[in-house]
């Protein structure tokens, strides 16, 4: 049997973590934290990539996404909650990205796969860090989930909370493929739930490797560069996983409705 949430008022501590989710997932902009730090706008890459770069990107970003979610089904356990070592994983992507932005837009379907690993390691240990069994299918796909948090795309609304949208859109598609792992493992990587989830996410994810391809491409940049970048993004995607998994703990307390209508009348 199904028991319902208890649903009771958030205590003020509850509030305020969840009004730091609330900054974390909407504030943020991968975009903007290359331009400030880096000081190069975007579009100035996207000029410099090579014919069918876009091509490349969306192969390498699903591909990178497979080798993530192998690793999750296979090697993620359940282990005690404690501090996320986020500077650790950082200093692991920004040595891979170093090693990416020397060889450029030829290294990335080695370089991106390695680094996406890292990234999702990270994002497990944050999931940890905030009480959630990261043993469980259900929370490896919400930690994959993480990878599409901060991209839209064209069908997306801008009126509506990016975090939410995102959520609702891969809902059903999250729900399938746990049903499927949970079933049948990782043994036909073409099922189509499989397929489904991870074309979901890389319609999102790509845009922000896209991006991140861009600006390794500005000439002024180069191997130390690529290393920031990558930085930079392991730290967006930090960013999004502290949040996301603030608000699926405060969920498990209090439910989804409450917990949402709660984050939607906190103002930042």
């Amino acid at each position: 049997m199904n028991v319902p949430p208890v649903i009771a008022p958030m205590t003020r501590a509850e509030l305020q973590d969840l009004a730091m989710a609330k900054s974390l997932l909407e504030n943020t902009s991968f975009t903007i934290r290359i331009a400030n730090i880096l000081g190069s706008p975007i579009e100035k890459g996207f000029a410099l990539l090579p014919r069918g770069w876009s091509n490349a990107v969306n192969k390498a970003a699903k591909s990178a996404l497979m080798k993530a979610l192998e690793t999750a089904v296979a090697s993620l356990g359940k282990r005690t909650p404690r501090r996320s070592k986020e500077l650790f994983h950082k200093v692991l992507v920004g040595a891979s990205g170093g090693i990416g932005g020397a060889f450029g837009l030829a290294a990335l379907p080695v370089e991106l796969p390695i680094s996406t690993t890292i990234m999702l390691r990270s994002i497990a240990d944050i999931a940890r860090s905030e009480g959630h069994n990261i043993s469980l299918v259900q929370t490896k796909l919400e930690c994959l989930e993480v990878f599409a948090f901060g991209g839209r795309t064209s069908a997306d609304n801008a009126s509506e909370s990016a975090y939410w949208l995102t959520r609702a859109a891969l809902s059903k598609t999250v729900a399938e493929a746990a049903t499927y792992l949970t079933q049948k493992g990782l043994a036909n990587e073409t099922a189509p739930a499989i397929v489904r989830l991870i074309n979901e996410i890389a319609s999102r994810f790509g845009v922000m490797v896209s991006e991140e391809v861009a600006a390794k491409a500005v000439p002024i940049i180069g191997a130390a560069g690529g290393g920031l970048v990558n930085v930079l993004f392991i730290a967006h995607f930090q960013d999004m996983a502290r949040g996301h998994f603030i608000v699926k703990r405060l969920e498990a307390l209090y439910g989804l409705d409450t917990v949402r209508d709660a984050y939607n009348r906190i103002r930042i």
